[in-house]
């Protein structure tokens, strides 16, 4: 009996490490894996593609511009959110950055003649699933970093 009493003081402590508001540590750690794993996939089959170069640095452009639109945007709705001031103009620029990159996604792959459509599946997903990802994990920071502000 000891040992089950045991454990269940450890899930105790890790509950009291944990703050009102922030994330559990399985809900960051599945974020940044499904970041790392979109991102690494995505530059790996870039790496690997039959593609001429200016092809892959238009690819590898657009997943950067994505990456850093997403987390800006998500910054800024958070932001607005919060009232914390927000320019419209920034917030304007966030949308449109995003909206913007997943746009040049769409229509380099529907327009890539060497990229046969399964390929053309994956560069896709593993954008989507990158975007997605650096969302939360920005937005996982920021609710670590408010909760733990919070005494």
């Amino acid at each position: 009996m000891d040992f089950l009493d045991n454990v269940k003081h450890e899930g105790e402590n890790q509950k009291a490490k944990r703050r009102e508001g922030e994330p559990t540590a399985a809900f960051k750690g599945a974020a940044w894996v499904a970041l790392l794993i979109g991102t690494v996939a995505y530059l790996i089959g870039l790496f690997n593609a039959g593609m001429e170069l200016n092809e892959k640095g238009y690819y590898l452009a657009v997943l950067i511009f994505g990456l850093y639109s997403s987390v800006s945007l998500q910054k800024a709705v958070r932001d607005k959110e919060e009232g914390i001031p927000v320019t419209n103009i920034y917030y304007g620029i966030s949308w449109f950055a995003l909206v913007a990159a997943i746009l040049l996604m769409a229509i380099g792959l529907y327009n890539a003649g060497s990229i046969i459509l399964s390929e053309k599946g994956f560069y896709g997903m593993a954008f989507v699933l990158s975007i997605f990802a650096s969302i939360t994990v920005q937005k996982n920071i920021r609710d670590t970093q408010k909760a733990r502000e919070r005494k």
